[in-house]
């Protein structure tokens, strides 16, 4: 074997552990929205479905979006535990290139490098498609998130959004459901 081939084993073995997706060959290169306007992006998003990862384990999760500074949105990201706790990470993301709004980097840790967060489709007001994928040489990790304005999102649009995921190469079988249940995050108002 070869030290690339030695990495990418390595890497792979890792990411696998953490339960991320992971592909063959490079990232796919997905259109996204068109005259993204992250001024209507703001305010909170609910968690509707996502690929797995490391990152996330917790039910109720939601992203608030709010404008930090000219060009930079701040994000907070929450989750209730199995324990009952609240976990919350805040972050940034800007739009690298401003042809590209919708192209965000976004970031939760000082020196850290920043990860891609594309806002495929969304309709402001109800509903938004979010994927980022960052290669790896002969692998590729893959994240994506169906976000809605409230708990809950209608089976025809879950549908619609599945079926552009799959137009990109994405699993959707591999997609987990967020528990949004009102009895159990209600502790997430508090």
């Amino acid at each position: 074997m070869n030290a690339l081939q030695v990495i990418s084993l390595a890497l792979l073995s890792v990411l696998a552990a953490n339960a991320q997706v992971i592909s063959p060959g490079r990232c796919p290169r997905p259109a996204v929205q068109e005259k993204f306007d992250a001024a209507r992006y703001l305010g909170k998003w609910y968690d509707i479905q996502r690929l797995p990862h490391s990152f996330q384990k917790g039910e109720c999760c939601t992203a608030t979006y709010s404008l930090q500074s000219p060009g930079v949105v701040g994000v907070l990201n929450k989750e209730l535990l199995a324990d009952g706790s609240i976990s919350s990470i805040s972050g940034t993301a800007y739009a690298k290139d401003a042809s590209e709004p919708a192209k965000l980097l976004v970031s939760f840790f000082e020196n850290s490098p920043p990860a891609p967060y594309w806002v495929l489709s969304t309709d402001y007001d109800s509903y938004s498609l979010v994927y980022s994928c960052t290669d790896l040489g002969v692998l590729h990790v893959e994240f994506a998130w169906i976000m809605s304005r409230t708990p809950t999102m209608p089976e025809e649009t879950l549908a619609d959004l599945h079926s552009t995921l799959s137009s990109i190469g994405v699993n959707v079988d591999k997609l987990l459901t967020t528990n949004q249940d009102p009895a159990v995050c209600s502790a997430m108002d508090q």
